[in-house]
């Protein structure tokens, strides 16, 4: 089979477990009241991030050939979320937010590294067929955004938006994931002999890259900008699906359907992830990622500004303008980041970079999102949704202005 139609394979399969709960967990949370556990749950997919991915990139780097060990995590990642969703099917109602809880964290922490695995399999494959990975690997990363797609469909036309069947299916495509995986091309390791440093011993040479004055700034920002990253996913749902108690709204396709409506989001992406060649080589690093932080303000402005009714104009361009946000920064920081470093440490400097998005970042943007919302909630639970979003907003754009005056990379390292 081609190698880029494995590698797309590979890629969709990968998000399909993501999208399967991602955007609709707080839902289903919410149904079994947990929805002031949402941020919790959220925030954990950025705890696990901060060493799981770091951990796992230097066990790749260094013993571990990349592909097995990222059918590995597939593994126990999809068995625990199968449990997870097993137990709610059993409890129901009475589901213990503690072992549900511990569920869900024992998936995502080996969940979450295997995305930055996933691109390391992919960009060595790619380096060793000789194929250029800035103009390649974008329409192969499409097919991801496709999965995500299918499965957040799958999912909301079949009612598992708002219950533990969301889980369920993302716990099967895990451990479909992990027998696809055993079919991967085969990654080196970096066994280095002779006498080591404690750095080189322990795989920790990707931390050098803060030594670089232009990459530990653009690290810092990666991570100022994962705040960005897990807002919506956390709140954007439930804040679309409490729009079902005002009447004006309530037969509105936007409620009755918030997953595939905000599924506007990910077709986006398909699209713009095929624009960051351009973009890049044109543009280089600091513009596209300076675009992005504008997306992100009008991301969570629209939201603010929107309704399902007469304003669901604003709803559809916020989430069009998500797919500029989200591969603008995602995307491109990750070949950025595999562009500027040894292709001996590529897995942990991909961890680094997850840990600094979806790990601080993250972790921050998901626990600061819960501590905004709750305090725009009123003793009869409603909440003040606009302001919310217009507080995320202002965020993004202070961000955005920083960087671009912050950031100064060398010419080579703009990738143009």
């Amino acid at each position: 089979m081609n190698l880029k139609v494995r590698l797309a394979i590979m890629s969709f399969m990968q998000f399909a477990i993501w999208g399967a709960y991602l955007t609709c967990m707080g839902i289903y949370l919410s149904k079994i009241g947990m929805g002031s556990h949402i941020g919790s749950f959220f925030a954990m997919q950025g705890f696990v991030s901060l060493f799981m991915p770091t951990l796992i990139g230097i066990i790749a780097d260094r013993w571990v050939p990349a592909q097995r060990l990222y059918g590995f995590c597939h593994l126990v990642a999809g068995v625990a979320m199968l449990l997870a969703g097993l137990y709610g099917q059993q409890e129901g109602a009475q589901v213990s937010f503690s072992v549900l809880f511990g569920l869900f964290s024992l998936s995502i922490a080996f969940y979450m590294p295997s995305l930055a695995l996933s691109y390391s399999v992919a960009y060595n494959a790619l380096t060793t067929a000789g194929i250029d990975t800035v103009k390649s690997f974008p329409p192969i990363r499409v097919f991801g955004t496709v999965g995500f797609i299918a499965s957040m469909w799958f999912v909301d036309i079949m009612d598992y938006e708002q219950n533990h069947n969301q889980f369920i299916a993302s716990g099967i495509l895990g451990i479909l994931l992990f027998l696809y995986a055993l079919t991967l091309p085969s990654c080196p390791v970096n066994k280095k002999k002779g006498k080591q440093s404690y750095v080189e011993l322990f795989g920790l040479q990707a931390f050098a890259l803060f030594k670089r004055k232009n990459m530990a700034v653009f690290l810092i920002f990666a991570m100022l900008l994962g705040v960005c990253l897990q807002i919506t996913n956390g709140f954007a749902t439930p804040f679309i699906d409490h729009f079902q108690s005002v009447p004006a709204y309530a037969d509105s396709f936007g409620v009755k359907y918030p997953v595939i409506l905000y599924s506007i989001s990910q077709f986006s992406e398909t699209f713009c992830i095929l624009l960051i060649p351009f973009f890049m080589r044109r543009y280089g690093i600091k513009k596209v990622v300076v675009i992005a932080t504008i997306a992100w303000f009008f991301r969570f402005a629209l939201l603010g500004m929107g309704n399902p009714g007469s304003g669901v104009w604003m709803f559809i361009l916020s989430m069009i303008v998500y797919g500029v946000a989200f591969d603008f920064f995602n995307i491109s920081g990750s070949l950025f980041i595999d562009q500027s470093t040894d292709s001996s440490i590529r897995s942990s400097a991909q961890g680094l970079f997850l840990l600094m998005t979806n790990g601080i970042g993250s972790t921050l943007g998901s626990l600061a999102a819960q501590v905004v919302v709750n305090a725009h909630t009123a003793a009869d639970g409603s909440v003040q949704w606009s302001d919310c979003w217009y507080i995320f907003a202002v965020y993004a754009l202070v961000v955005g202005i920083a960087f671009h005056f912050m950031f100064h990379p060398e010419r080579k390292e703009e990738l143009s």
